[in-house]
């Protein structure tokens, strides 16, 4: 049995017995499905009843499986101007290789940064500056680097683009005025970006201080944060590890560190841009972009989104949801996606050769970490995520 029909044949026997989860108003979903092999992608589908997706997968076994954040009067049309668009859902897809200084060669260590991010979002801004009910939300692990919030709302469902863009701008800090909120803080103690910036000053400040302490990862995460938001936004400025490294010097005097900390940054000379850009990349949350450009997901009223329940072509593990109360990571039983998302038999032993150096996986309570050319012997979930993902290669 060559590759691709390999996985094909695991992918049909998961779908022809798992339970399948059903989106609201399922009629007016279009779907999307990858095939093994890389061939097209095949759009415009719709269906009934979710026992009719399960059939079309078991008898056309597929990479990945996504199904419409819109809803359409006509999902099944080839046109997009002959659907007739009714409205979206809000989507918050947070990916964590977009995030800065981060890479999915550690994937531990990747998905614990992405699990702070997407309750960061929750916790910091949707609920609170939003008003954001956990009534009308469906959190789900994507299946590969990170986690998307499903929100449906009605009232939010004819959102256009723009206002939609307004959400994220907010929740990326673009045009926040740190000095200004500097000033305002002092008098606010509502969780908004006044209160952000106050907490983020302490908080910048102590992560200099790390940065002159030696911590070179945290400065390669500043410099890469500065790097992305300079970007987004067409920043001017101060930025990069050598700017970074004369602030945290700079933040070593006593009188001006109380200064900064109260508010005062005119001590910082040409650096107090970069202390403020430091503070809103440092306090803001990275959304993941759609596809290869750089808007992001929420913006789309016309997205696709990983179907919950479906397996994740890139990695072999489920699109999987659980309860907001194990989005936090600080909490009693908060989420493991590296146990709980597998779907595929953990029984068994396959033999696969790595092709890659310097990635690291977990499956349960088992960490991969082996160098390029090494024999891993593991169960079938855990070949099938590290062949996927272009580290290894079945050898039998």
């Amino acid at each position: 049995m060559s590759g691709w029909a390999r996985f094909a044949h695991r992918f049909t026997q998961y779908y022809r017995n798992a339970p399948l989860w059903t989106p609201p108003r399922l009629k007016t979903r279009e779907w999307m499905f990858i095939p093994f092999g890389g061939g097209m992608p095949l759009r415009h589908k719709s269906f009934s009843n979710i026992e009719s997706v399960r059939h079309f997968l078991c008898e056309r076994p597929q990479h990945s499986v996504f199904y419409s954040t819109a809803y359409w009067q006509r999902p099944h049309e080839y046109k997009m101007n002959d659907k007739g668009w009714l409205g979206a859902d809000l989507i918050f897809d947070l990916d964590g290789d977009h995030l800065p200084g981060v890479t999915d060669k550690d994937f531990p260590a990747m998905m614990e940064v992405i699990h702070e991010q997407a309750w960061s979002l929750w916790n910091d801004f949707l609920e609170p500056d939003f008003g954001f009910k956990e009534e009308h939300l469906q959190v789900t692990f994507s299946g590969h680097r990170g986690f998307h919030l499903h929100y449906r709302d009605p009232k939010f469902f004819h959102l256009d683009s723009q206002a939609r863009r307004e959400l994220v701008s907010h929740i990326r800090g673009e045009g926040v005025e740190v000095t200004d909120l500097m000033r305002r803080s002092r008098h606010q103690n509502s969780l908004s970006w006044a209160n952000r910036v106050k907490i983020g000053t302490n908080r910048v400040v102590e992560k200099l201080d790390e940065i002159h302490n030696g911590n070179t990862k945290l400065l390669t995460y500043f410099s890469e944060a500065l790097k992305e938001m300079h970007a987004r936004e067409g920043l001017k400025g101060n930025r990069g590890k050598p700017s970074i490294l004369k602030l945290a010097e700079k933040m070593q005097a006593p009188g001006r560190r109380e200064r900064v900390i109260g508010g005062q940054l005119q001590g910082l000379g040409s650096l107090d841009l970069t202390f403020q850009n430091l503070i809103k990349a440092d306090s803001s949350v990275v959304l993941g972009n759609a596809g290869e450009t750089d808007e992001v997901v929420t913006i789309d009223t016309r997205r696709q989104i990983r179907w919950p329940g479906s397996l994740h072509g890139k990695s072999g593990m489920r699109v999987t949801e659980f309860p907001l109360s194990r989005l936090d990571p600080d909490g009693s039983n908060p989420f493991d996606a590296l146990s709980e998302g597998i779907a595929l038999s953990r029984e068994g032993e396959i033999k696969v050769e790595m092709i890659v150096d310097d990635a690291i996986a977990r499956f349960d309570d088992r960490v991969v970490d082996y160098s390029k050319g090494d024999i891993v012997k593991i169960h079938e979930a855990g070949a099938t995520f590290l062949i996927l993902k272009g580290w290894a290669r079945w050898i039998g």
